[in-house]
């Protein structure tokens, strides 16, 4: 049982040390930021580890009686916009990409120089 309650934290912990293994040893800026999202989606299992309830329903209280169990919203919108915010950032980081691409014919960060 106590094994249930911590794979959560297991998974998040997880994908946030893969993703910041490869953003540390990437050579390429989109390999760079693919690993930011694996970081990312490592946010999103630790935000509905913390806003998860054993034996809760969902957050809806029409039909349920005053202090039955549930789940935090909050955490679940958090989530959310931790989605809609980590998609925005990978498509402007893919965006900046592309245009280093064109302008520079390369991107490993090893063979940019300073522009003169």
């Amino acid at each position: 049982m106590i094994v249930l309650r911590v794979l959560p934290w297991l998974a998040a912990a997880w994908l946030m040390a893969i993703g910041i293994y490869g953003m540390v040893t990437s050579r390429h800026y989109v390999h760079l930021i693919g690993c930011l999202s694996v970081v990312q989606s490592g946010t999103y299992v630790l935000l509905l580890a913390i806003g998860f309830v054993w034996h809760a329903g969902p957050p809806i209280f029409y039909d349920h009686s005053p202090g039955t169990p549930a789940v935090d919203p909050v955490m679940q919108a958090l989530v959310l916009t931790d989605v809609v915010v980590g998609a925005a950032v990978s498509a402007l980081l893919l965006a900046m990409a592309l245009q280093l691409h064109k302008r520079r014919k390369t991107l490993d960060p090893e063979d940019l120089e300073p522009v003169p």
